[in-house]
């Protein structure tokens, strides 16, 4: 929404789903991108704090039984702004059909929950004003944030990067995506990434030629 607002603007755009790449493609879009190439998934978790008094529990319990409890604090981005509120919002869905549950289940911890920056997230999970948070596997490893899985439910991010349109450097930029791709790997995997196979969607002859090697 920046880049498209023209407050922002970069030489490479990186995100955590491909629906967002899709909303800067495009003469109607401002066609800021051209192409975006898939480099990484990383499933969404529930991170705890380990002083809340849920934490037992979340370790004992299923998460979806622990999330209706009354009282515990849940936080989440907004599902309108960031793809991993997007993700949230799905995955709650995804467990009341899954688990049979309460056909109030996904709109009660929806309602429940606080909705957050990503930005700001982690660090209210810290400091303990929330109990739980909903985060991307590669950002809780890093963090040292305890985990529980979803079980039966499976949402990803799915890491998709480019070199914009009209970018200050794209020389530099599309150095930063050979990087990124290449020399970058094991660290992305030790910070909890599952690397995918490089795949280029959109305009594949907009690549610039020194990627094209990496991205076949």
């Amino acid at each position: 929404n920046a880049i498209k607002g023209k407050i922002q603007m970069g030489d490479v755009f990186i995100s955590a789903g491909s629906a967002v790449d899709v909303t800067l493609q495009g003469p109607a879009n401002g066609g800021w991108l051209s192409w975006y190439a898939t480099f990484a998934v990383s499933p969404l978790t529930i991170g705890y704090n380990p002083q809340s008094r849920f934490a037992a529990k979340l370790r004992t319990d299923p998460w979806y039984q622990v999330l209706a409890m009354p009282g515990i604090k849940v936080g989440m981005t907004d599902p309108v702004l960031d793809p991993k509120g997007k993700l949230t919002t799905a995955a709650l869905s995804s467990a009341q059909r899954t688990y049979h549950l309460s056909s109030r289940f996904a709109a009660s911890v929806r309602a429940k929950a606080a909705v957050y920056p990503e930005q700001e997230l982690l660090g209210r999970l810290e400091s303990g004003q929330l109990d739980v948070g909903f985060f991307y596997e590669d950002e809780a490893m890093p963090a040292h944030i305890p985990t529980v899985d979803l079980g039966k439910v499976r949402e990803n991010a799915t890491y998709t990067v480019t070199v914009l349109n009209r970018a200050p450097d794209p020389t530099a930029g599309a150095a930063f995506v050979k990087y990124l791709l290449t020399a970058a790997r094991p660290m992305l995997e030790a910070a909890g990434m599952q690397l995918v196979d490089p795949s280029v969607q959109g305009a594949a002859r907009a690549v610039p030629s020194s990627l094209r090697g990496v991205l076949g």
